[in-house]
């Protein structure tokens, strides 16, 4: 069904476009939130124009195809971009984000009818309960297809992380693959000063999850990842992977700090970022 299947220099090449397109997004509104969506850019790309078996032809029960989930949904960026260039709605929409009466809301919602988004998010600590009801419910209608979901690593400071987390391996939800964006940081600062995280592959191991770990800015480690976790689906056991990403990947001065979790570039900082990402796709 995925009419995409990108090898790794066109998947480079999409990223550098995605990568424009949040720079862009952000600057023209002053609003929005760069750092993690060029973090998580390859993560993203990899699943749309590679990993999953989806339909740009949007229908909300999404039967017979793979769904994602994006719970920290202040990276919308980063997805809209995806979703718009991988056809699921007009690459120029994106001139509207985060403006009055646009669909691309600063936080994804389903009221807009966007497609591609199925639930309101960016009140963390909710996207692993939708996920594993998502998973679930493809059980049991008999769709052996898969369901994936993004997290932030600081979002796992919410309980309601743990009680989903508890009830996928309960239940056996085995066609789940979720991803932890381990970049070390969260809005007031490094998630170690702010509530140490502590051993995440441990934690979910406890919990009984099969845990891979992988590079999230290098598409040569990441896309093996994935295949990986899709072969460990149907086992018994939900996945889940902690990615290690840098947030404000790809643009040096935003590397690495949690001052870009939700600032905008200047004119002068927006020229300065495009010039490490190249135009490869057309800007809208």
């Amino acid at each position: 069904m995925n009419p995409f299947n990108k090898n790794v220099d066109e998947l480079n090449q999409m990223a550098s476009q995605v990568r424009r397109d949040i720079l862009r997004m952000v600057h023209a509104v002053n609003s929005g939130h760069p750092g993690g969506s060029l973090g998580c850019t390859e993560f993203l790309v990899s699943l749309y124009f590679k990993v999953m078996d989806h339909n740009p032809n949007f229908n909300m029960d999404g039967t017979g195809e793979d769904l994602f989930f994006l719970s920290n949904g202040h990276i919308s960026p980063v997805w809209y971009s995806v979703l718009a260039r991988s056809s699921y709605f007009d690459v120029k929409e994106l001139a509207t984000f985060r403006k009055l009466n646009s669909r691309l809301q600063g936080h994804p919602a389903t009221h807009e009818h966007l497609p591609g988004i199925r639930i309101a998010s960016g009140s963390l600590g909710q996207g692993l309960s939708a996920a594993t009801g998502a998973a679930q419910a493809k059980k049991l209608n008999g769709d052996d297809k898969l369901v994936y979901v993004l997290m932030g690593d600081g979002e796992l400071e919410e309980g309601q992380v743990w009680e989903a987390a508890m009830y996928a391996h309960h239940h056996k939800v085995d066609n789940l693959i979720a991803t932890v964006d381990v970049n070390g940081q969260q809005i007031d600062g490094p998630t170690d000063a702010v509530m140490s995280l502590g051993n995440l592959r441990a934690k979910w191991e406890a919990f009984g999850w099969k845990v891979l770990e992988t590079q999230g800015n290098n598409f040569n480690e990441l896309l093996p990842t994935l295949e990986e976790a899709k072969s460990l689906t149907g086992q018994g056991q939900p996945i889940m992977i902690l990615m290690n990403t840098e947030m404000g990947y790809g643009i040096d001065f935003m590397m690495g700090s949690h001052k870009w979790h939700g600032i905008a570039p200047n004119d002068a900082q927006l020229q300065q970022a495009l010039l490490q990402a190249a135009e490869t796709a057309g800007d809208y």
